[in-house]
């Protein structure tokens, strides 16, 4: 079987439950990860051979496709701001309006020496490690509720270099401890937001396999993380430090009035590349 064959083969099979652009999407993703090469390479030896150790791996990883398992997690890898990342089951799988933050996040902050920050709810520490690879802070810190995924996140740590320090806390009944008060210039979440009443949007790959602690919140109180964290921030923050979430579009109004109440200035939501408001930023008065 031929490169090309390969991935034509996985493509054709994964059209079963996915639609074609995705499935030839996936497959493309799949057959780079097993040849170790980058899309233009898969291109240019589309005629050659696949080896024989490769092949045999195909079976599991089209059977794991099918049953819904997002790629990420068959592979065990997902890419993030031009990182390779591990996740598991355990963490969220990175999503480019994640990253979209982080961008956001590094334009308004390049350049300031000794910087603190603090990510909230930090899964696989994406977010710490984009940040603390283009910012270089003096201390930078990911908290999570779940040992799991701090496990993946300080192997990630690892890989990279980066000194990021990280803690298991319930940031609903919890503070950190390795933050002092009124010395981060970086607050940052990407807090649980999807309401319970929208599991029957969602699609098999997130509600089987993502954690559901990572994405839903109640829907008597879909601001409980935002509230809770923006409470922190207030405490946490250095005067004109900077608090920035990614939200649920529908609640950005919501998002706005409650952090104008909570006594945070230059409130502002931003788009995405799509035209939503799910990125917001505030600012701890000076």
């Amino acid at each position: 079987m031929t490169v090309r064959e390969l991935t034509t083969t996985l493509s054709t099979a994964l059209q079963a439950i996915y639609p074609e652009a995705e499935a030839t999407a996936i497959a493309g993703i799949v057959t780079e990860h097993l040849l170790q090469v980058s899309p233009l390479q898969r291109r240019m030896r589309a005629a050659e051979l696949v080896p024989a150790p490769v092949l045999a791996q195909l079976p599991d990883v089209q059977q794991r496709l099918l049953w819904h398992e997002p790629v990420q997690y068959v592979l065990g890898v997902a890419h993030f701001a031009g990182l390779e990342l591990e996740v598991t089951p355990a963490t969220l799988i990175p999503r480019p309006e994640t990253e979209e933050l982080v961008q956001l996040i590094i334009g308004e902050n390049k350049g300031q020496a000794g910087l603190t920050l603090l990510d909230v709810g930090t899964g696989s520490g994406c977010i710490p490690l984009a940040l603390s690879l283009a910012l270089q802070p003096a201390l930078a810190v990911g908290v999570d509720i779940s040992a799991a995924a701090l496990t993946v996140a300080r192997r990630n740590a690892r890989r990279y270099e980066c000194a990021i320090e990280f803690e298991q806390v319930d940031i609903l009944t919890q503070e950190p401890r390795r933050i002092a008060p009124a010395s981060l210039a970086v607050l940052v979440s990407n807090p649980p937001y999807v309401l319970e009443q929208e599991r029957p949007l969602m699609r098999r790959n997130v509600l089987d396999y993502e954690p559901a602690t990572a994405l839903f919140v109640p829907d008597h109180d879909p601001l409980l993380f935002y509230r809770r964290i923006g409470q922190l921030g207030r405490k946490y923050l250095r005067p004109g430090g900077r608090l920035y979430f990614e939200i649920n579009e529908q609640y950005a109004a919501e998002m706005v009035a409650l952090l104008l109440q909570l006594g945070y200035q230059e409130v502002m939501p931003r788009p995405d590349m799509f035209g939503k408001d799910r990125l917001l930023r505030a600012a701890q008065p000076a």
